[in-house]
């Protein structure tokens, strides 16, 4: 399985942005990756997918034009930029690996989870 490292969670203030970055331990090509996220008393929810080819992505509607997802299969690498902060965005944020015979971002099906990064986010 491969393994995931996330990074760039910290404290922002509304309105601000942050760049998460997802490291993984070996070739991510044929993986579809994901963004999940868990707020405190929350479950976790989708935030964001992308293919392995990185054209095609996918978004939770309530992120949609704020958050980017994008991926360097060179660096097997994947990030979420996310832009115009809201406080209920605070939460861990959660990268995922999920192996996929089609070319197509998914929502669920993810065998291998970083250990999260947490994004707070003041009003």
């Amino acid at each position: 399985q491969v393994q995931l490292v996330e990074s760039g969670g910290r404290l922002v203030q509304a309105g601000g942005s942050l760049r998460l970055s997802c490291a993984a331990s070996g070739s991510t090509f044929s993986y579809a990756m994901g963004w999940f996220r868990q707020a405190p008393g929350k479950a976790q929810e989708f935030v964001a997918s992308i293919n392995w080819s990185g054209r095609t992505p996918d978004y939770l509607d309530s992120v949609k034009g704020r958050f980017t997802i994008s991926r360097d299969n060179g660096k097997n690498t994947v990030y979420l930029q996310m832009n115009s902060l809201k406080p209920e965005d605070t939460a861990v944020y959660y990268c995922a690996a999920a192996y996929s015979s089609l070319d197509v971002p998914l929502r669920s099906g993810y065998a291998s989870w970083g250990q999260g990064t947490q994004v707070t986010v003041s009003s």
